[in-house]
């Protein structure tokens, strides 16, 4: 190994010329990094994989740390960028040829020799591109899962209807995780409102069972310690259906079919009254006239 340390180091430049080339024939990202960037990237992995092979061939090693490193932080940025796991795992890989081309000039009249070495350093660069494909799918999962999140959020919107009525329409299926954030946007707007009516719409949640049920339950809940009566509305016939068939106890919750019918019944429960005001054109009879005298 302190063979192939010296090999790099002595041919480096070559290497990395001809690695960087190689990768451009393979994957050309132009795109998404500039040469730059890509030049200080190979020549910082050179360099920690000069000091790595020193240590030994197991890249689980502690000599290994900063070359492991700085390969996962090449990663998580490169999969935040927008590239594939092939074409960061190909990052790694394409500077075999390279590497081997400088390997049979070194070593070239030691067959035995030259085979161990190449042998070792196809090892050695395997396992590196395993740690590159490890760290990339742990940080698109991290960003799928934040993605998730922010979603999950932003399909959860609590809308303030009039002073101390706030509505939650809910639209897809209501798991815990979900529930959670309902729970929490929702209780978090009773407090900083000061509302004491919730309407909780359920038109877009495709069924209702009893995991649902009791998620909707503890939310409600949640809102009376707080101080807020909640109103269901949006109950479909299948849905009522199935809560009768399952035996769901919503004997203590206010239902209602729409949302138009929930929101007269918090008005109607604020000591409000929603009047219908003739318009103006209406009282004077101006729309009248004119009909009369089409009619004639």
């Amino acid at each position: 190994m302190s063979d192939l340390a010296e090999i790099i180091a002595r041919n480096e430049d070559q290497i990395r010329a001809e690695w960087i080339r190689d990768m451009s024939q393979m994957v050309q990202r132009a795109d998404l990094m500039s040469k730059t960037e890509l030049d200080e990237q190979s020549g910082e992995l050179l360099k920690a994989l000069t000091a790595g092979v020193k240590s030994g061939i197991n890249i689980r090693d502690a000599g290994w740390t900063s070359t492991r490193e700085l390969l996962e932080g090449i990663s998580a940025s490169r999969a935040r960028q927008g590239f594939s796991p092939t074409e960061v795992a190909t990052f790694v890989l394409s500077l075999k040829q390279p590497l081997f081309a400088a390997i049979r000039k070194e070593m070239g009249k030691t067959p035995d020799k030259l085979f161990d070495t190449v042998w070792a350093a196809t090892e050695l660069l395997d396992g590196l591109a395993l740690v590159t494909t490890e760290a990339y799918a742990a940080t698109r999962e991290q960003l799928i899962l934040r993605q998730q999140q922010e979603l999950m959020e932003l399909s959860t919107p609590v809308v303030k209807l009039w002073d101390g009525i706030l509505a939650l329409p809910i639209i897809g299926t209501l798991d815990s995780a979900r529930t959670q954030v309902v729970m929490e946007n929702l209780l978090q707007t009773v407090v900083a409102t000061n509302s004491r009516f919730a309407i909780i719409d359920i038109t877009g949640v495709p069924t209702v069972d009893t995991l649902v049920a009791q998620h909707l339950l503890k939310t409600i809940t949640a809102a009376r310690l707080m101080g807020a009566e909640c109103i269901i509305s949006g109950v479909r016939p299948q849905i009522a259906q199935t809560i009768v068939h399952l035996g769901i106890n919503l004997e203590d919750v206010m239902t209602r079919a729409n949302l138009s019918d929930a929101f007269a019944l918090a008005l109607q429960m604020s000591g409000r009254t929603v009047v219908r005001k003739a318009a103006p054109s209406e009282s004077k009879g101006i729309l009248a006239g004119p009909m009369n005298k089409q009619e004639n």
